[in-house]
């Protein structure tokens, strides 16, 4: 048996010109997330990322926390994150503005869930972005590398909500619907665990943050 742990990157950008860059505070979730692993005894065999900067960046504060070299990861494309406004243009192609006040931020996410919905169902082809069932293949070639080359080690994925959320919803065969919602419910840094054999994976927990439990941390609880 092996165990593969997904990790959520830090919180990125939102409402800024590049949303792809780590916040003070996702940094800081990523370093704690690292300091984790390091005081609890976690250690992996191999690490794998998307090619986004918000997930070498997160790799690269785990490594720090962890006080190891973050040199070593594997780039891997299938891992990086659908384009949330193609998602939303294929249903909406209105400009929207950016959203500065919680009405506007809740009719984002409405637009990004049935922006989602309409992909994975193949009724929407958003500009850039691949088919879903591909964007799935790029997901699950990961997690079949991971079968194929780490039997009985311990792996770590850095990757975003969406490629996470696939996995789960893979592995568990739910719903699109499920899927969805297990990609909006997911927190920055936060961490699931598959356990995996060279056949499958079976999930063994989902959207965690035990690095973030204490009464103290709690304000570092993000989800964007």
């Amino acid at each position: 048996m092996g165990n593969l742990y997904l990790v959520r990157h830090g919180q990125a950008s939102f409402g800024a010109a590049d949303y792809d860059n780590l916040s003070e505070l996702g940094h800081k979730q990523s370093v704690k997330l690292g300091e984790h692993f390091r005081e609890t005894g976690v250690t992996f065999d191999a690490v794998i990322t998307g090619t986004l900067k918000r997930h070498v960046q997160t790799w690269q504060g785990i490594a720090k926390g962890m006080q190891r070299d973050g040199s070593d990861a594997l780039a891997w494309p299938g891992l990086n994150e659908y384009d949330p406004a193609a998602i939303i243009h294929a249903i909406h192609p209105e400009p929207l503005h950016k959203p500065t006040t919680p009405d506007q931020v809740k009719g984002h996410f409405r637009l990004l869930r049935d922006g989602l919905a309409a992909w994975m169902q193949d009724k929407t082809e958003p500009v850039g972005m691949p088919k879903y069932a591909e964007f799935l293949a790029g997901v699950t070639s990961a997690l079949d590398h991971v079968r194929a080359n780490h039997f009985g080690k311990r792996v770590l994925i850095v990757s975003s909500g969406g490629p996470i959320s696939t996995a789960v919803g893979h592995v568990l065969g739910t719903s699109p619907e499920t899927t969805i919602e297990l990609n909006l419910r997911i927190r920055n840094s936060a961490l699931s665990e598959f356990a995996f054999t060279p056949k499958r994976h079976v999930l063994v927990s989902y959207n965690t943050v035990p690095h973030l439990d204490s009464k103290a941390d709690s304000g570092w609880v993000t989800y964007a």
